[in-house]
């Protein structure tokens, strides 16, 4: 009996220590559970859902694009347009003629702003000692016919300055820096601009004028954002010397500054893209914006005019 009554007291304690091997939480997992033969998390492991510890934060995920199409009707005076604001920090969209906004139209001499950007950034042209010799060719632009610099070249749209500047620069090379940017339809095949029958002239010709390459306003925008934003992989020195030569407006009084670059393509005499892109700050705020214009009867169209209407709208836009 003796012995019976100690074989049955060990059975019980055997039990009772089997039943607390495991505490009692039924979300246990044995260690190594939830884990596949390649040694990545299964599906099982990842589903749960994770408890934040008492005073931590887990970061959230990045707010969704808002995008607000407004009437900006005003500011173009019966001319067809459009127009974007792009505030990244907000993951805002301030959309003018949504429709335009999206189509992707020749960047022009916008483009020179991309071609400036990858010169200085790869170290093709130091902005101190960058003057090019004119060929001796007159060009229809007075302002071309004598050896350029960087800075007066930027200033007055020199093409000739910078098919040169592109060409050094190389398909290859643009191409993984339009990639990069996510430039529109990076699309730089009609590398010399044949396909711009405005110009025969090589020297004035190019994939960015009315030709293969092409970018939408919001894409414009974005790609401001992409160069001047906080994420920007491009250097400070970089950085600096495009804001010297793209500032278009500073106002002393409200620290309101506004950097941008005209561009205009011409078809069989008529202006058929006219463009202001670029950003502005102020009060550390910045956004990003692109001004376009198209053709429109009975209505002047330039890139002057598109620049000044994006001076206003974005004047606007931060004193009012």
């Amino acid at each position: 009996m003796r012995k019976k009554f100690i074989c049955i007291w060990i059975c019980i304690c055997l039990a009772i220590l089997a039943g607390c091997s495991y505490p009692a939480d039924t979300n246990h997992k044995e260690a190594g559970a939830g884990t596949g033969s390649d040694g990545k998390p299964s599906a099982e492991i990842s589903s749960v859902t994770t408890k934040k510890p008492e005073g931590e934060t887990l970061a959230e995920a990045s707010p969704e694009p808002v995008i607000v199409e407004e009437d900006w009707s005003e500011y173009f005076d019966g001319r067809n347009g459009a127009a974007v604001l792009y505030h990244a920090s907000g993951a805002r969209y301030r959309i003018y003629n949504k429709k335009l906004a999206m189509t992707r139209r020749s960047p022009c001499s916008t483009f020179k702003i991309i071609s400036s950007l990858i010169a200085l950034e790869t170290g093709l042209i130091d902005s101190d000692h960058s003057t090019r010799r004119w060929s001796g060719e007159k060009f229809w632009n007075e302002s071309w016919n004598h050896d350029i610099d960087f800075r007066e070249a930027f200033r007055t749209s020199c093409v000739w300055y910078y098919r040169e500047v592109i060409n050094e620069i190389g398909k290859e090379q643009m191409q993984k820096q339009l990639d990069a940017l996510q430039y529109g339809n990076c699309d730089i095949s009609d590398w010399k601009g044949k396909r711009n029958k405005n110009n025969s002239n090589r020297a004035l010709t190019g994939f960015w004028i009315e030709s293969s390459l092409k970018i939408s306003p919001k894409e414009q925008a974005e790609v401001m954002e992409r160069i001047f934003g906080d994420g920007s992989v491009y250097s400070r020195e970089t950085q600096k010397e495009l804001r010297r030569v793209m500032l278009a407006k500073r106002n002393k009084k409200t620290d309101l500054s506004i950097y941008g670059k005209t561009g205009m393509g011409v078809k069989q005499g008529s202006v058929v893209d006219a463009w202001f892109t670029g950003f502005a700050e102020m009060d550390g705020d910045r956004i990003c914006f692109s001004v376009y214009l198209g053709r429109t009867k009975d209505r002047m169209v330039s890139s002057d005019v598109a620049k000044k209407i994006a001076i206003e709208m974005v004047s606007d836009y931060f004193e009012k």
